[in-house]
């Protein structure tokens, strides 16, 4: 008589695919094109796609020589992707990508105290390569002459709390191909705007901002420093625990809207930017 093969006993931890989805990794968008794509880490706009199965991501290294930018002292989750590194700025946190010649990120702590103290700081207007990240990896001065495009910053001037955090700003890791006109009008006012929430709140305020990029899009400069299509900007407030985000093209008619809600962000990017803190 044949035996029967002993029935193999399930796992009793079962996985949440949702959750998964929801905090892991990047959207695929139209085309099958990857929308964070792993050579390049850069986000991609999904806003009129479906969000669908996404590879799996990992946490950075956590920023442990600057944990203070972040809400609750963690990192946005990152996808693995070559030619990404830590910058910790005394103002500002940037995970650069050397692919991109951009930042994937910009974090930001900012709070009533800290604005105050910026206001008394005049603008340096010193552009630099930042020394720390290899040549290969970095967008140079030159890149930027003649393109057409702006020197965007990521982390505003006008939130450096002291000379030196002033001057560190302008090194081009901090830095995007900006449309001039969207630099110097909406995106311009969308930043005065959050520092003006800032000085209402009666805590730390924590501020994301970054890049958004479309396959195949352009480049300036004989570095090749990819123009973003998109720039977003979170903010969070961690004494009320709500979290909203400015979204505009990267365009001379952007025009300054309504911000879009956290879950939205994350629906677009398919990242977790605040993750491990409550959001109301």
């Amino acid at each position: 008589m044949t035996k029967k093969k002993p029935r193999k006993r399930r796992s009793s931890i079962k996985s949440r695919p949702s959750d998964t989805l929801r905090r892991f990794g990047v959207a695929l968008v139209i085309a099958g094109a990857v929308a964070l794509q792993t050579t390049s880490c850069g986000f991609q706009p999904t806003a009129s796609g479906p969000t669908v199965e996404r590879p799996a991501a990992t946490v950075s290294s956590g920023f442990a020589a600057c944990p203070q930018f972040f809400a609750g002292g963690v990192a946005p989750l990152t996808p693995r992707a070559p030619k990404l590194r830590e910058l910790c700025y005394d103002a500002f946190a940037v995970l650069h990508s050397g692919s991109t010649r951009t930042p994937v990120f910009v974090a930001e702590r900012l709070n009533r105290q800290l604005l105050l103290q910026a206001r008394e700081q005049k603008r340096s207007d010193r552009f630099f390569a930042d020394a720390r990240l290899p040549r290969a990896e970095r967008a140079e001065l030159s890149d930027y002459k003649g393109s057409g495009y702006a020197r965007g910053h990521m982390a505003p001037a006008g939130d450096m709390f002291s000379a030196a955090a002033m001057a560190q700003s302008f090194s081009l890791a901090n830095m995007v191909p900006q449309n001039p006109q969207q630099n110097s009008g909406s995106w311009a006012k969308i930043e005065t705007d959050t520092r003006s929430y800032v000085m209402r709140a009666k805590g730390d305020v924590y501020v994301i901002t970054g890049p958004v990029f479309e396959p195949g899009g352009p480049t300036v400069g004989a570095n090749q420093v990819r123009v973003p299509s998109h720039l977003f900007k979170l903010v969070y407030d961690a004494t009320t625990q709500r979290a909203w985000a400015h979204w505009q093209p990267n365009s001379a008619d952007a025009r300054p809207g309504r911000p879009i809600s956290y879950g939205e962000l994350e629906r677009r990017t398919g990242m977790a930017w605040v993750p491990g803190v409550a959001i109301k």
